[in-house]
């Protein structure tokens, strides 16, 4: 597992940004901050991807660079997900893209369960899939995206990323996910509270980066 804030870096300023009160406000900020996180993560996950030598002509002759061999695939989890995704987009610019609408449907006190709605995936077999989701709180609309995407297609593996995580979250991937999988995070936090909101957290990034949504 890889934690961003595990070292200083202008990444803490983003973080910090995505949490303080008064700053997020501002919509336009938090998603920007959400897409820079995301944008530093791909830089980090690149580094475990397959490269080849490839020669390219300069205007004074030609040279070898390291490139990537394949682009992953980024899926990400609507609708918080969107900024969050356009931050993998513009490290992984010729990435195809996917999208799987997750939402917590709650029942009787704080009880949910996660419930799918819109899908719209590329191909993903023997691919990297990097799975998109800014709040890795419980995992659960995590673990439904990765059992949901295993039955179109097997990918090489799939990575996990996320801006905050929990204990409790990557505890849960842990125990349930029978793929190969690993897990990029901004940061993982302490703990989740009884209504399974993240502590100390952010909020809704959903409704941080867009407004609040109608709930019936």
């Amino acid at each position: 597992m890889y934690i961003l804030d595990k070292e200083n870096s202008i990444a803490n300023h983003f973080l910090a940004e995505l949490r303080e009160i008064d700053i997020q406000k501002d919509r336009y900020r938090f998603r920007r901050n959400l897409e820079r996180i995301a944008e530093i993560l791909a830089y980090e996950i690149s580094k475990s991807l397959y490269f080849q030598n490839k020669e390219i002509q300069t205007p004074l002759e030609k040279t070898a660079v390291a490139l990537m061999h394949d682009f992953p695939v980024i899926v990400s989890v609507l609708r918080a997900g969107l900024p969050f995704h356009q931050g993998f987009l513009n490290i992984f610019d010729h990435a195809d893209s996917g999208f799987i609408g997750a939402y917590r449907k709650h029942g009787e006190g704080d009880e949910f369960e996660i419930a799918m709605g819109y899908e719209a995936l590329p191909p993903i077999s023997g691919r990297v899939v990097i799975l998109a989701d800014p709040m890795l709180a419980t995992g659960k609309s995590l673990i439904k995206a990765v059992e949901h995407i295993s039955k179109i297609g097997k990918p090489e593996k799939f990575i996990i990323a996320a801006a905050i995580g929990t204990p409790e979250g990557i505890q849960n991937l842990d125990e349930s996910l029978k793929v190969d999988f690993e897990v990029y995070l901004g940061s993982l936090d302490r703990e989740l509270n009884e209504k399974a909101y993240i502590l100390p957290g952010l909020g809704d990034a959903g409704d941080l980066s867009f407004g609040q949504k109608h709930t019936h």
